[in-house]
């Protein structure tokens, strides 16, 4: 069902309003204000009434967190509708403004109240982590960075705008370039190449709209980290995304380790290819054929066929996870379908509110949007396997475990890969070509992260200084395809990828993750059920306890060093070679 004939707000309120009154207008400032007013004004100074108070807190949070993705999911659902855009820039230029600086309040509120100890007093206390999260963002606000960061919001959405009207016209139809990406897949060369060559005519086309928008976001996340205190961006990103558990010393030895036990596991795949293929020497356009000359893997023609299969693919994982995903698809809350003016991409968005999530994708056909599938699911089932946790704050976890929830999906779900390939061999193909996806996935993380580091640690770089750093990581972490003739296109490569528009430091989560998923899968090797239950009770958890404990309660280790890569390694070698 698409999201302009789904109503979100008619959803089953499964935890009714204790605080807000049932009917809200969470789109008008004055009807808002009183309820900040309210909570500023109670009093603080027992553990019953601060603990009330937080719950009061989490319900208003969450609505309001709820309405800013309805209109998001509205706007992405149809990037050229006007009145959707109004109202979603709308609330994140006239609501979201106010509402920090009333956040913030609230949060000095807590801090100064006299019971705080009593909630919060060792780190095995159930309110420790809420606590370390409240007091950090108290000492990182700035009430300049709020309209600095409502700007930053609207340069996001015009990337998203200018990415989302991206369309070519190939073999006599207009096209997105998620549906071109079909192409690639295709075992005549002269195709693949053709529609290779088309995407990137069309990406460089708006290269300089696109080098605009990121010069205008940097320039104001400069400014945020300063006004913050900070030397640099990257330093005040850090503590933003509450990395507490971690340094940039240690995403640098992730690097180092992905250049030393995964790039030459990647390259000699590539090495391989290169034979099976015959050719003399490798191009863009030749990396995800199949070597052996076989047709692209089709799972599904349509959207409904997707849902269907990955009904029976989640039963078979856990019963649990069959049930849950058979609610979403009656609720209605799934978008799959690509379509001219939808978002490119895909995402798992929470409704924080009603405790349930909403899927998009743009699912084509291809074995990637069976991928997709399952990692959005993934993320679904950690909002509601954590449901019950009754802070908003917990309701979800941080992004490098949250990822892990996505990626051990595609893992687990991946053993299963026969209710949409009825020929054995096509299942292992699948599964194959997703293992061989993880290793050239871990290289381009590396190369984003470390493209961030540089990004942010060099405040004032020109746009060619930044071409050149991105040729050197690509030097560093790609493969051996060549790119001779294309230059322009592969300097100007990084602009594809909207999380350093949009979520800017919002990718070393994916390394440690898939690392963590790995984890769960080589367990579920020798415990199937003992893995998924582990995995099962880590999601119920949220976001309540610190990111070394959420590891554990998978069955996992937080570390993301040269032991654990090499480990990964060697798995992925030992299945692929």
């Amino acid at each position: 069902m698409m999201a302009e004939e789904l109503d979100l707000r008619r959803l089953p309120q499964d935890h009714p309003r204790r605080f807000l009154p049932e009917e809200l207008d969470l789109g008008r400032w004055e009807v808002l204000e009183p309820l900040f007013s309210e909570l500023e004004g109670r009093r603080l100074d027992s553990r019953a009434a601060l603990e009330h108070w937080l719950l009061d807190w989490s319900e208003l949070e969450a609505a309001l967190d709820e309405e800013g993705t309805i209109r998001y999911i509205r706007m992405t659902c149809q990037t050229d509708d006007p009145e959707r855009e109004r109202a979603y820039l709308e609330f994140i230029e006239e609501i979201e403004p106010k509402a920090k600086p009333r956040f913030q309040r609230l949060r000095e509120r807590y801090v100064q109240s006299s019971a705080r100890g009593e909630l919060a007093s060792t780190p095995a206390s159930f309110y420790y982590v809420l606590d370390r999260s409240i007091a950090n963002q108290v000492a990182l606000f700035r009430e300049e960075n709020v309209p600095l960061e409502k700007e930053e919001a609207k340069l996001a959405q015009q990337y998203q705008k200018v990415s989302g009207a991206m369309t070519v016209y190939f073999r006599g139809k207009e096209q997105t370039l998620q549906q071109m990406a079909r192409y690639l897949e295709e075992p005549e060369r002269r195709i693949r190449r053709a529609a290779w060559e088309l995407i990137e005519e069309r990406r460089l086309e708006d290269r300089e709209k696109i080098d605009e928008i990121y010069d205008e976001l940097l320039a104001l996340r400069e400014q945020i980290a300063r006004n913050a205190g900070f030397s640099n961006y990257r330093d005040y990103a850090f503590r933003r995304r509450e990395r507490f558990d971690y340094t940039p010393e240690d995403c640098l030895r992730f690097h180092r380790a992905v250049e030393e036990e995964i790039v030459p596991l990647m390259r000699e795949l590539q090495r391989r290819r290169q034979k099976e293929l015959g050719y003399k020497r490798l191009r863009p356009w030749d990396l995800l054929v199949d070597p052996a000359g076989r047709p692209p893997l089709r799972p599904f023609k349509a959207a409904e066929e997707l849902v269907q299969g990955c009904e029976e693919v989640f039963s078979r994982v856990g019963e649990e996870l069959g049930r849950a995903f058979r609610r979403l698809r009656g609720l209605g809350l799934l978008d799959l379908e690509s379509r001219k003016g939808k978002a490119p991409g895909a995402y798992s968005a929470t409704l924080a509110e009603k405790r349930l999530p909403f899927i998009f994708a743009n699912a084509v056909g291809r074995d990637d949007d069976l991928r997709t599938m399952l990692h959005e699911s993934g993320h679904a089932f950690h909002t509601l396997a954590a449901r019950e946790q009754p802070l908003y704050h917990y309701r979800h976890a941080p992004l490098e475990f949250a990822e892990v929830a996505s990626m051990g999906m595609e893992l687990l779900g991946g053993e299963h890969l026969e209710v949409f390939y009825r020929r054995r061999d096509e299942a292992i193909r699948s599964k194959r070509e997703h293992l061989e996806r993880i290793v050239r996935l871990l290289p381009w993380i590396a190369t984003i992260d470390a493209f961030q580091h540089w990004i942010y640690t060099h405040p004032g770089h020109s746009r060619r200084e930044r071409k050149e750093q991105w040729l050197e990581l690509r030097r560093r972490f790609g493969g051996l395809e060549s790119w001779e003739g294309y230059e322009e296109a592969l300097e100007n490569q990084w602009q594809r990828q909207i999380h350093l528009f949009e979520y800017p430091f919002y990718y070393i989560e994916y390394g440690i993750a898939q690392l963590g998923a790995l984890g769960v899968w080589r367990n579920a090797k020798t415990d199937p059920k003992g893995a998924v239950a582990a995995y099962l009770r880590a999601l119920g958890l949220g976001g309540s306890r610190p990111l070394p404990e959420l590891f554990q309660a998978a069955g996992l280790q937080f570390d993301f060093s040269s032991g654990t890569v090499a480990g990964a390694a060697r798995a992925l070698r030992a299945e692929l070679l």
